[in-house]
């Protein structure tokens, strides 16, 4: 048995810890020890908000991503890494992390690298896309990732305050003596105790610490600095040339003057603090809603009681402290919310602040030192462009478009990083599958063949929506056009994903969103035909869903050539998908044909095939002797692959394929599997025929098994059920419920003719 533990020394224990952490975190500093602190890391102690977001990103880094479309920069702070994921969903993210839209992030660090090239954000990040495409996630990933590194030593922040020692502590007029009343000289009144303070006046708009080092002296200071680092990068200029607050130069030159002139004894009053991003207390990080409020403001503070005890000389200078959304996200990121839904007045003043970095107030102007991010979709922003201050603003914009993810096993992803560990039953594979390629098939867009050489023209103006899909998510071409073709249009992909950039409406504009979509998951999961998430329920929802015309622009759209926008022919086709899926999985778990002794014979069958074209002959391990290439093999093989033409023009035909690939992969190890999937694909449903109604009879015993416990079947039939329900659990991630639901759903469909 464990030792009962002590409340009070857990208690004694954990304070212990937060005091180590606070001295070792140099939570509070004097000016002169700020200083130090910066002698040792001047990079790291002066930028501005710009330069340390971009280094933020910098320092989670970033991966390659590879996709059927082209390579892409990933920075991972957008996976949220120092969250964990729902251990119940494997591969997925943690809940908040971005999927996919990698050319938004590139665009996001290209401009911020842009801004520090500047020296200060020189324009708003405005994010447009439609609704639904992920344009908060994106400003939430940042925030969330500021807040992680301004716990870090290298993500520290530094602001100050003045304080103001207490007549008991200090001697001298008024508080501003020289010496502590027990006769002990002070250099700094910073790490006095609060009881030993009279007065502690807060800086609200976070100045930097180096403010208080004149103009000139701080740019000799900076430069001097940067050389002895060697700094690849010149300071900023919102540090080069900024001042102090108003607030902060009329304490400042109080301060100067009661002490005719002694600047020592004005930085005495200086207490420099860390200080953290925050979204919860919006420090640092702050999102600003649609609603109709003033984004800054200021009042005075002289009048406040709790300020009373301030010396004489500052109770007689009139005061103010800003505030607002705009101050409180000083240092760090500040996102606009639906920026074009307000009225342009509420934001026009935007167009100067932007340029200048300050905002007007009554008594004051304050110096913006704030990434700035909006977003925006492309409804208003289309109204915007109407508008004929759209001209001057444009300058101050920096457009990133956020269109719909275009790939379903991206989009699946969404469902089970966001909605899957929502859902409070399990759920059924294929179940968010539905979903998600259901969804990328509303927002496929016709090609346009005009914009292709003639061969690719022949080819694309053929592709169907969910051909088009399965290109963008795979990278596989259809298995109707002939390997050439193929190749030819794999080849093309990356212009066939740009073709519609340009366009008013481009790809990725209209279509379900990830929003209807999680309606249509969540509302499944509480079907009560199913115990599980099943992926039927999903696309009886789906259904549902598509009858609801009125409400959503892309079932307003007219179907054309090819089923695009033809939401009827995207759930039947949706219906076969998952039919010819669950019978595949169900083949597998059935241990009927083990899916490793067709793609060894493939491999065998490639392996003769080359031998036989090159006219050479082939080891036999078993026989220790070289032999012939095995004939009857490949006839046989050959008759499953449903060969039409010659068998000698066929093989030299295979021989040609992988000859093509080999040049396109260099020192990659052919794999018959990879570059000839469709034939592996047809030589399975041969196999699969021939077993067909062995494989019907075990659907319906999993079904007598787990819905009647196995009434009406002998131990045999019965054992051969349980054997293929526990293969789709431990392969397939179904359950014993969603395993026989598939199954009651194969006899339906599919096998009520061989049952009778």
């Amino acid at each position: 048995m464990s030792e009962p533990r002590d409340a009070a020394s857990q208690v004694e224990k954990i304070a212990g810890h937060v005091e180590q952490r606070f001295r070792t975190g140099r939570r509070v500093l004097s000016f002169a020890e700020f200083l130090a602190l910066f002698d040792e890391q001047p990079v790291r102690y002066s930028r501005d908000a710009s330069r340390y977001l971009r280094d933020v990103f910098d320092h989670y880094g970033k991966t390659t991503v590879h996709h059927p479309w082209g390579d892409a920069t990933r920075f991972t702070l957008f996976d949220m890494p120092w969250e964990r994921p729902a251990p119940s969903v494997p591969g997925a993210l943690p809940r908040g992390a971005l999927v996919g839209q990698e050319n938004v992030q590139e665009e996001i660090y290209r401009a911020l690298s842009n801004f520090v090239r500047e020296g200060r954000p020189t324009r708003l990040v405005l994010l447009d896309g439609p609704n639904g495409s992920a344009k908060s996630t994106i400003a939430q990933c940042m925030m969330a990732a500021l807040e992680q590194y301004s716990m870090l030593d290298e993500g520290a922040l530094y602001r100050f305050h003045w304080v103001f020692p207490s007549q008991k502590t200090v001697r001298g007029s008024l508080g501003f003596g020289h010496e502590r009343a027990d006769g002990k000289g002070s250099d700094s009144y910073a790490h006095l105790a609060d009881d030993e303070i009279d007065a502690k006046l807060m800086v609200e708009v976070r100045d930097h610490p180096l403010f208080l080092i004149p103009t000139s002296d701080r740019e000799q200071l900076l430069h001097a600095a940067y050389r002895r680092v060697g700094a690849g990068e010149p300071p900023n200029e919102w540090l080069l040339r900024g001042q102090l607050s108003h607030k902060s130069q009329q304490v400042f030159e109080a301060l100067l003057s009661s002490y005719d002139g002694s600047y020592a004894e004005v930085l005495k009053h200086v207490q420099v603090e860390r200080y953290f991003i925050s979204r919860r207390y919006r420090t640092g990080a702050v999102t600003i809603g649609p609603q109709l409020s003033v984004d800054a403001a200021e009042r005075q503070v002289t009048m406040d009681r709790s300020l009373q005890s301030l010396p004489p000389s500052l109770q007689a200078v009139t005061l103010y402290e800003a505030k607002g959304e705009l101050i409180d996200a000083a240092g760090g990121l500040l996102e606009f919310s639906d920026l074009l839904k307000r009225p342009l007045d509420a934001f026009k003043y935007l167009q100067l602040s932007v340029e200048t970095g300050e905002v007007a107030l009554a008594a004051q102007n304050v110096q913006l030192n704030c990434v700035m991010i909006g977003s925006a979709n492309e409804l208003h922003l289309d109204a915007f462009r109407e508008h004929p201050e759209f001209a001057s603003f444009r300058g101050r914009l920096e457009l990133v478009r956020v269109p719909y993810l275009r790939s379903f096993e991206q989009e699946k992803l969404i469902y089970d990083t966001h909605v899957t560990p929502q859902v409070r039953r399990h759920v059924a594979p294929h179940a968010t599958e539905m979903a998600a390629q259901f969804a990328v098939f509303t927002r496929m867009r016709k090609p346009n063949p005009d914009r292709y050489g003639r061969t690719v023209a022949s080819i694309v103006s053929t592709l169907s929506a969910t051909e088009k899909a399965d290109l963008y998510s795979l990278g596989k071409a259809p298995e109707r056009i002939d390997a050439d073709s193929q190749k030819t249009l794999r080849a093309a992909i990356k212009d066939i994903w740009a073709e519609s950039d340009a366009y008013p409406i481009y790809e990725g504009r209209i279509g379900a969103s990830p929003r209807e979509m999680r309606v249509a998951l969540l509302d499944a999961a509480q079907s009560t035909t199913y115990k599980c998430l099943n992926p039927v329920a999903v696309l009886d929802e789906i259904e549902a869903l598509n009858t609801r015309k009125n409400e959503f622009e892309w079932l307003q759209q007219d179907p054309i050539s090819g089923g695009f926008h033809d939401v009827k022919s995207f759930t039947d086709a949706l219906h076969m998908r998952l039919l010819f899926a669950s019978e595949y999985e169900l083949y597998v778990a059935s241990g009927l044909v083990q899916e490793e002794q067709y793609a060894g014979l493939f491999d065998r069958y490639v392996q003769h095939v080359s031998a036989w074209v090159k006219k050479e002959r082939l080891y036999n391990r078993v026989t220790q002797r070289y032999e012939e290439p095995d004939e009857k093999m490949m006839v046989e093989v050959e008759r499953l692959l449903d060969s039409k033409i010659d068998p000698g023009e066929w093989r030299k035909q295979l021989i040609s394929a992988i000859a093509a690939w080999a040049l396109d992969h260099p020192g990659q190890k052919v794999d018959g599997a990879s570059i000839f999937p469709q034939y592996l694909r047809r030589m399975r449903e041969v196999i699969f025929s021939d077993r067909k109604k062995d494989v019907a009879r075990i659907a319906r015993n999993v079904v007598l098994l787990v819905r009647d416990e196995g009434a009406g079947i002998d131990s045999e039939a019965r054992q051969e059920a349980q054997g293929a329900v526990d293969q789709l659990v431990a392969r397939f991630a179904y359950c014993r419920e969603c395993a026989a639901d598939m199954c009651t759903l194969l006899v339906r469909k599919r096998f009520h003719d061989l049952l009778g």
